[in-house]
Parts: structure tokens; sequence; C-alpha cells
């Protein structure tokens, strides 16, 4: 074990003392060396080699004065010699150094000065010898007390992701495939991770297999089987005569290495894989977020883009934070002064339990566990203050890795995340022993996590952790919206909203609230918090989850909005989410945290109530409703053709109908949607609705396009398409309005501040990607156009992707229009109008797209706007609204106004009781 701190430092002293006066590099340096390595408890012999012979640059032979391969290379020169020259003298060996064998540190000497480079972190320290007790924990990663700052985009990641995959695809290529091989990999994993985090000695298991197994590798599975099972062994339970090699190992348990696995085969090329992952240093590798690189080397495609499919643990934070971690920290802060209540306090920190009920590679567990403990490492501080000298002995560490449970329903991610929430609690005891100056160890392992394999929505979860036991439910469970879930995940959900009607409109995450807020019924204490995609919170889903979870005692106590959540690798994956935190019973506090956009940081504000929609408002749920609640013109979609693609041209086949047929022209119209209003896309259709027999008959080319139509229509599997062939000249539903109309595209672009409408003529055919109000007038478009109802279409429309995805019955139909609007206000608007159109006109050649771009958006259009919003504002109350949150609860409480008198007359009337005469 690691000597103490305060032991290294009692040692230091006495060699700086010792070594005062010597000057001779030739005649002492060896030795000068040997005492150094003892000051750390750690014999030179062991671990590092005097005079190594390496080739250099220039092909003449060099030697090392002492390397310890894969860690330093020390470079010893006489009292008063140039530490510079020394320093280039070392890296001239690099050349002739295998790249495993490459050092992290150069240590350079001439008995009185110390200079110390840090390759990794391109960090240098310079003092002299009788200063070295000062700058003795600089050497920790000697000593064995070396921590790491994990950093997401450390390439090791990466790079130990790739060669563990290299080498499970030659395991599986000889046959060695399925749960042994997973098994295997997770084995090698640990004795990785140990050997560099001081579980092992350092460079112990590379060793091993440097100096015992032959190149060719044809004994390596034989000895990793023989070490597998010594590592599962107490030293008394150990054969005698064992390999010496083999002794030297701890005894591990925790039954990783328990079970008897069929003996691997390795080749030449294998072994050398093995020990280019021995050569990564594993203590920079997050067990958080190796667990999901791990895991993506089992599937070639996802290897393909490693390090999309990680949680980044400052995601990981955002949910952990408000759901427990600030909590703890305020009530630590109120009696880290009281001893009594501090001790009290340190004995909770052991009881609470957790839960991850679709937990991966265990991300959020590991997270949550390291916070954990940092906070136990403060009230431990706190304990310790005050006292002579700090010793870990003098404190118990109550925290440990049992309390926490997961569920998995994948094997080879459950093995991992148990694994990696050991590897976790040795990172913290190494800071523990940092901390306190005494090697702090849970060798062998005694306890751990809770992983069980198997479908979370067909398990029980109280058999695995009690109700009345647990204190937090938390994870990011898989999205699966509807058209992309599996037939056993649609089987899984039919079974979980048994009860609800509509459930199979539902994101398949959202069978994690209902089962959790099932299981919470056994603790209404419990909290819980979901990484979730944003469409739980927007359109219809909402009416069809929400008051399922009312109806159950569901309070939102904090809410994410919005945001991206993506891992930083090149090639992320990103996905626009939110984070909802819930329990059964009230908050004291809710905290909402808003975007100004999906890739920005979160601010974070108060709020009285969280509404399904994540604002500040009214406990409201949205009803689909086929006519506006205000006294709005009636929205309606598109005409839709049903035609197979006969009935609709680009301009090239426009062009060549008409070279056919010329009299053709006076039935083409031109035709939008979406794209085409937006992005002032030329499309054309041909629109027959008032063609007479004997003009069609005239345009045979024209002809031939009908019958096509009929075709399609006869050979469709729906009874009413096999209808429409009878008139196969029209849409298969027309709805073209007959005057002015004003058109709103279905679908644009989240990064907009407006989405862009225009009014259009009848002749002009709208599709099913535009929604269509006819006889809407300058203050309509005013209405429509302004902050205030962005505002609302943020909060409350579906998305695809992204984008905003309008809708007729949640959207239009629900939004609260100005209801004291004055005929001056609304002038004050229709002039407004006038400006953005007017602003419009100034660019005749530039699109929608380009116009309302945030980085083209002419100076005039956005003052026309921003006059435009104000004169909204106005009219709908005197007060300054101070942004889209301010608006949306403004908003929400007008709906409620408004809709309160309609609800009550759509209830059942009350019979009258008869009055007897």
């Amino acid at each position: 074990m690691p000597l103490s701190w305060n032991e290294i430092k009692d040692r230091t002293l006495k060699f700086s003392k010792d070594w005062d006066k010597e000057s001779s590099e030739r005649s002492e340096a060896k030795t000068f060396w040997d005492e150094f390595f003892n000051i750390f408890g750690l014999s030179r012999r062991r671990v590092a080699t005097f005079e190594v012979k390496v080739k250099k640059l220039d092909g003449r032979d060099g030697y090392i004065d002492l390397l310890w391969k894969g860690i330093l290379l020390v470079e010893h020169k006489s009292r008063g010699k140039s530490l510079d020259r020394a320093y280039g003298q070392a890296t001239d060996y690099f050349p002739g150094i295998k790249d495993r064998d490459l050092p992290r540190y150069i240590l350079v000497s001439d008995f009185a000065h110390f200079r110390l480079y840090d390759l990794e972190e391109g960090a240098q320290h310079e003092f002299p010898l009788k200063e070295l007790y000062q700058n003795v924990r600089l050497f920790g990663f000697i000593a064995g007390y070396q921590t790491t700052s994990y950093q997401e985009q450390d390439p090791v990641n990466i790079q130990a992701a790739e060669r563990m995959g290299r080498l499970h695809d030659k395991l599986k290529e000889i046959g060695y495939e399925g749960h042994r091989l997973e098994l295997y990999l997770v084995r090698l994993l640990f004795c990785l991770f140990a050997e560099d985090t001081s579980i092992f000695e350092r460079r112990q298991f590379q060793d091993l297999i440097e100096q015992s197994t032959s190149e060719d590798g044809r004994d390596l599975a034989q000895w990793l089987e023989n070490l597998f099972q010594v590592l599962n062994a107490p030293q008394d339970k150990r054969l005698k005569k064992l390999d010496e090699q083999l002794v030297a190992f701890p005894y591990v348990n925790g039954n990783l290495f328990a079970e008897l696995l069929p003996i691997a085969a390795f080749d030449t090329g294998m072994r050398q894989l093995l020990l280019d992952c021995c050569a990564l240093d594993w203590s920079r590798i997050s067990p958080a977020i190796f667990g999901s690189l791990f895991q993506s080397v089992m599937d070639a495609k996802l290897r393909r883009n490693l390090g999309a499919h990680y949680t980044t643990e400052k995601n990981i934070l955002k949910l952990i934070q408000p759901l427990f971690l600030d909590e703890l920290h305020a009530e630590f802060e109120r009696v880290k002064t009281n001893r009594k209540r501090l001790e009290e306090f340190h004995q909770r920190l052991a009881k609470l339990q957790f839960l991850d009920p679709a937990c991966g590679c265990g991300n959020f567990l590991v997270i949550a566990y390291r916070e954990l403990r940092l906070l136990e490492l403060e009230v431990l501080r706190a304990l310790d203050r005050g006292t002579a000298s700090l010793d870990v002995a003098q404190f118990q560490i109550l925290c440990d890795v049992d309390q926490f449970f997961g569920i998995e329903i994948e094997e080879f991610p459950a093995q991992i995340a148990q694994t990696a929430l050991w590897l976790m609690d040795h990172q913290m005891n190494l800071r523990v022993s940092e901390e306190f100056g005494k090697y702090f160890v849970r060798l062998p392992l005694q306890k751990s996590a809770t992983i069980v394999h198997g479908n979370a929505l067909r398990t029980d979860w109280r058999p695995i952790v009690k109700p009345e036991a647990l204190s937090y439910i938390l994870g990011n469970p898989p999205f699966g919206g509807k058209q992309y879930q599996s037939d056993e995940q649609k089987a899984d959900m039919a079974a979980t909203f048994a009860d609800v009607p509509s459930a199979g409109l539902l994101d398949f995450v959202t069978a994690w609230y209902r089962k959790a807020a099932d299981y919470m019924v056994g603790n209404p204490a419990i909290k819980a918090a979901f990484v979730s995609t944003n469409s739980i919170t927007q359109g219809e889903q909402v009416g069809v989850l929400w008051p399922d979870l009312f109806k159950r005692g569901v309070k939102i106590h904090f809410a994410h909005r919005t945001f991206q959540w993506s891992s930083e690798a090149q090639g992320k994956a990103a996905v626009h989410c939110v984070i909802i935190g819930f329990a059964l019973h009230e908050a004291e506090e809710k905290r909402i945290f808003d975007y100004q956009t999906p890739q920005a940081e979160p601010h974070e504000v108060k709020a009285r109530n969280i509404n399904p929609y994540l604002v500040d408002a009214a406990q409201v749920v949205l009803a689909n409703r086929r006519s506006s609640i205000a006294e709005a013109p009636p929205i309606s979609f598109g005409s839709m053709p049903n035609d197979g693609g006969y009935l609709l041209l680009s301009s090239k086949e426009k062009a060549a109908l008409l070279a056919q047929e010329p009299k053709a022209a006076q039935w083409i119209r031109k035709i939008l949607g979406s794209e085409e209003l937006i992005n002032a896309k030329v499309r054309s259709c041909l629109w027959l609705a008032d063609i007479s027999p004997d003009e069609l008959r005239e345009m045979p080319v024209l002809l031939k396009k009908i019958e096509a139509v009929r075709r399609y229509r006869l050979a469709s599997m729906r009874p009413n398409t096999r209808e429409l062939a009878a008139i196969p000249t029209l849409f298969g539903e027309i709805r073209q309005p007959k005057n002015q109309y004003l058109a709103i595209p279905k679908t644009s672009s989240e990064r907009r501040a407006y989405i862009p409408i225009a009014f259009l003529q009848p002749d002009i055919i709208a599709n099913t990607e535009l929604f269509t109000i006819e006889g809407a007038g300058f203050y309509h478009f005013g209405i429509l156009s302004s902050a205030m109802h962005m505002a609302w279409v943020r909060s409350v429309c579906g998305r695809l992707e992204s984008r905003y995805r309008y809708s007729a019955g949640i959207v239009y139909n629900n939004f609260p229009w100005p209801q004291t609007a004055t005929e001056k206000q609304k002038q004050a608007i229709e002039d407004a109008v006038q400006m953005v159109l007017d602003a419009r006109a100034q660019f005749p050649d530039a699109s929608l797209a380009d116009l309302y771009d945030p980085l083209t958006m002419p100076a005039a259009l956005t003052k026309a706007h921003r006059k435009l919003d104000t004169t909204v504002d106005a009219a709908y109350a005197k007060r300054k609204f101070t942004g889209d949150s301010n608006r949306v609860a403004f908003l929400f409480e007008l709906y409620q106004q408004i809709t309160s008198p309609l609800e009550s007359r759509k209830a059942p009337r009350r019979k009258r009781a008869k009055i007897s005469a």
C-alpha cells in the first residue's frame, strides 16, 4: 500500500538533508535515484531500469539514465550542469522508444535542482532540492496517489474504445462471442483501469503480459485465465507454488472474476493489441464517459461514430443538481458548523438510495455517486476541522456503491454499469487518500451496485429496491417516437398505458414516467427526473400523457426547457430534449431552466407553477379543437392531390407539357407548400376543377396524365382513394379558398424569430403543407406575425426534429386573441403590418427564407417587426412584457378566462327538482 503523505514528507526531508552536498553524477547517481524512489515506498528495481540502450534519430546508440516505461524518463547531470541540455538529451532518446513505452514525465536533475515536465499537460515545475518536500505531491504518480481531472474531449477516450473494439473483433473472428466475450472484455477493462489507478501496482498487468507470455501470443489466454482465478481468490486460498507475478496481484472479489469462462486464444497481433491498450493512461478515462464508448465497440456501425453515443457529464449534472445535489449542498451549508447535526447529515447521505430504471452503462449512477462522495468529502473536512492532523482512519467513509440500483435491458451494458461504479468508487477513495494523506482502498470488494438485466417496463421495480427505502429515480430512458418504435416496444407501451386512450401517439420515454408514478405511490417522498424528447411537452402528446400523470398525483418540480443534448465529439448526434423533475408532492420552490437557443447556456427562473408545456403558468392541457376559442376566422389545411404525382409539375415538366399541349396553359396553376412559400421555389399543378369534357379531349397528353391518376387511385389499398378514381381530374381533397387568403407554413425553422406568412391570391393553390385562412386581413396577419403569437407557438406547437410544426387544432384554435383591443389599437396593428410588408417589398428578389434568416434579416424589416410587437402587446395589456416566458404565462391566464365559460356551457345541466303543489 502507498505510504501516507505524512510519512512521504518525513522521508523527503531526510532525503534532502542526506544529499545536500553530493555533486558527482558518475559515482552516486544510481544510489540517489534508488533512494528517491524509496521516499515513496517503491523499489526502483520493481519499476525502472538504469542505462537503457536505445537508437537515437542519428542512428547512434544512446543510454537513458533511468526509464520507467510509459511513465518516467530521468536524465541526471552533475551539480551545476545545464538542465536545459539534460532535457534536450532526454527527448533525443524518444525515436528509439516504442510508442507504448514513451513516458508521460521527464525529470532532470543535477542533485541540487529538480525540473519535472508533464508532457501530457504541457506543464513544467522547477525547484531546488531543499524545497522537494514542498513539491513532493507533484510525484503522486509515483506514490500511487495520482488523481485525474477528466476531460470529455480527451482523445484517450476514443483511442481506448477503438483499441478495445479491434480486440473485440479479433476475438469474435475466432468464435469467442456472446456473453463470454462481453464478460471477458469487462474483465480486461477492469485490469487496465486497475494498473493505472493503484488497484494494481503500476504496469503490473502490462509487465505480466510482456514478461511472462510469448510474443506469438499462444500462451496469453492461459495466463489471463490464471490471473482471473487469482483475482477471485483470497491470499490464503491460493496455491502455494503460483508464479511470483501472479501472487503479487490483490484479491478483488465482487464476483467479477467468479464465473469460469472458456479459455480464449490469441496470436501475435492480438497480443500486440492488448499491449497497445495497456499503453494508454486509463486513469484519464472517466468511467462515466467510457461506459457508453465501451458499449459502442460491440457494434461496428456505432463504432464509426465513436463519441456520438455517450452522455456528457455537463448534461448529466443538469439533471442531478436540481434533483438532489443543490438541496443536499444547501443543507450541508446550514449544518456544517454544528457537529451533531453534521454527523446526522452524514448518516443520512449514506442512507440515500438511487434508481436508474434505464441505466445503460451507468452514466447517471456513476456521476451521481461521484457527486455524493465529493459531498461526503466536504463533510469529512468539516468534521476534521480543528484536529491536529488529518488521518482518514479517524473517520468512517459511509457512502458506498450498494446505494445504487439500475435496470438495463441489455446484459453487456449492465455489466459495465456495475464495474464502472466500482471504478468510480476507487477513484473517489484515491481522492480521500489524497486529502487525508493515508491510503484508503476497498479491497477486496465487499459491496456492489444492484444492476438488474431485464426489461424495465415488464419488471416490477419493487423487489429490486423497496419504495420506502428509495430516495430518487433518475435517468435517460430511450426516446422512441411512435414511428420508430419496434413491435416489442409498442407492446410494452400498450401494456404500460392499457387504460389511456390514444397512448399510441406517445414517445417511448413516456412509459418510464407512468411506471415511476405508479411506483412512487409506495413512497410519495421519492423524487424523480428524466431526460426526454421535447415532444412530450408539445403538441398532441401533452393531452394524452399529462392528464393521466396528473390524475396519479404528479407535480412538476423543475424543468429544463428545450436544449440540445449531444456529445462533444465530432460527428456528434444532437437531439433536442427537455429534463423534467417531478414527485407526488408539491415542492416548496419550483425552478425553470430556460434557453435562448437550444445551444445556449441555461438561465434559471423561479416559478410558482410549472405546467406540461414547461412554463410558469396555469395547469392547462390544451384540447385539440375544431374551431377557435376566439372570434378568429377559421383555419384550414390546403388541398391534397392524392394523385401519385401526375397532377404536379416541375419547371421542366411544365415546359415539356406546354410544348406538346399549348392549350394546357390556362389549366396550370402555381402550387405552394411550406418549402415553396418560404424558399420561393417554383412548382406547378394541373387544376382542372372547371374544365369541360370536350376541352379535355382536345389534349391527349393531358388525358394520359388523367388516366395515370385514375390507375394510381384504383391500385390503392384504401377504399376512399379507390373511390376518387371516379373523378381523376380533381385533387383528392379540395379546400382551395375562393378569395385572398393568408398562408401559414406547416413546418418552419426554429432559428427564425417569426414564422414567415404571406397573403396569396386564390389562383395560387395551397397544398397540405400550408394552412389557409380565407378572409384574413392585416389585423390577423399582425397578430399571427407577432412576438406574442410566436411565444405561444414555441411553447405549445409540435416539432419535426427541432423545427416548428404548426397545427390548427392545438396552436391556432387554442390561441387567445386580444379580448379588449380597441379600434384604435387594431388600426395601429394594421399600420404596423403595412410597415412590415413595405419593408419586405424593398427586397423583391429575396425569398422569405432570406428575409427572416437571423443573419440576413434586413434592418428595416427587423425595425418594422419590433414596432408590430409593441402594438400587439399593447392590444393585449397595458403592462410591458419582458420576454417569451412572461408572454406565455399571460396567454395561459387569458386562455383560462376565455375557455372557462366555454367549458361550463358544455357541462350537462342538472335536472331541477320538482316542486309539489
